[in-house]
C-alpha cells in the first residue's frame, strides 16, 4: 500500500503569490523612487564639485538597481519553487 499526501487541499499557494506579487511590486517602486533621488545627488554632486555627495549617490544608485535585481532573481526562485510544490 502505497501512502502520499494530498496536496490538493492547499489553497495557500494561490495567497502565497499575491503577497509575493505584492511585495515585489512595492520593492520595485522604492527601487525607482530610491534611483531617481540617487541619481539627481549623483548629478547636483558631480555639477557642484562634491565629490562625496557625487559618490554617496553613485552607491544609492547602484544600491538601487542592485535591490531590484535581487527581488527580481527572488521572484523566479519562488515561482520555480511554488511550481516544484505544485508537481508533488
Amino acid at each position: 500500500m502505497n501512502v502520499f499526501p494530498d496536496f490538493g487541499s492547499l489553497s495557500g499557494l494561490n495567497s502565497l503569490r499575491e503577497v509575493i506579487g505584492a511585495a515585489l511590486t512595492f520593492v520595485l517602486i522604492v527601487s525607482v523612487l530610491m534611483t531617481v533621488v540617487s541619481a539627481t545627488a549623483w548629478g547636483i554632486g558631480a555639477w557642484n564639485g562634491n565629490p562625496q555627495t557625487a559618490a554617496r549617490g553613485r552607491v544609492g544608485v547602484l544600491v538601487a538597481l542592485g535591490g531590484a535585481l535581487c527581488a527580481g532573481a527572488a521572484m523566479a526562485i519562488v515561482n520555480t519553487l511554488i511550481g516544484y510544490g505544485q508537481d508533488l
